[in-house]
């Protein structure tokens, strides 16, 4: 008896595992993860693009430098701007907007998905998210903590 259990177990979780494959291809061949990937191909290809976030990753650890020791360090200003204007250069590269916006959708395609298995399994099942304000029918997607007092389904 316990024999054919153990085998059922078994096909059930083999099956799972492969409609979980599945899924996945699914979700590889969307428009969603397609833009993703096109956008992060240009993010890390285009010659203009590398450089700005080389310039930034190489500030940044000047930053972290300074920041050690505050309004004290002799480089402070200097660097403080620098940063400052290199990130709003790179936030306005036209890659990087694509990119996070790109990153933004994809993410929400799977925190849906996510969302979608765990209440097929059961309503009160929380999923934890990408976006912590994400809901579906909820004001704070269920994993508030408050028992319900914000109106959640807790």
């Amino acid at each position: 008896m316990e024999v054919g259990y153990l085998l059922t177990a078994t096909m059930e979780k083999i099956k799972t595992v492969e409609r979980a494959e599945q899924l996945a291809q699914m979700i590889l061949e969307s428009d969603v993860a397609q833009k993703y990937q096109s956008c992060y191909f240009l993010l890390y290809t285009d010659p203009v693009t590398k450089q700005k976030i080389h310039r930034f990753s190489r500030l940044k650890e000047q930053y972290e430098e300074v920041q050690r020791f505050g309004r004290y360090h002799p480089d402070y200003s200097r660097v403080m701007k620098e940063v400052r204007e290199a990130k709003r250069e790179m936030d306005l590269d036209e890659n990087v907007a694509a990119f996070r916006i790109a990153e933004k959708e994809m993410q929400t395609l799977l925190d849906e998905i996510s969302v979608l298995i765990g209440q097929a399994v059961s309503k009160g099942i929380k999923v934890p998210t990408g976006d912590p304000f994400f809901s579906l029918g909820s004001s704070c997607g269920g994993g508030c903590g408050t028992g319900g007092g914000c109106g959640c389904s807790a």
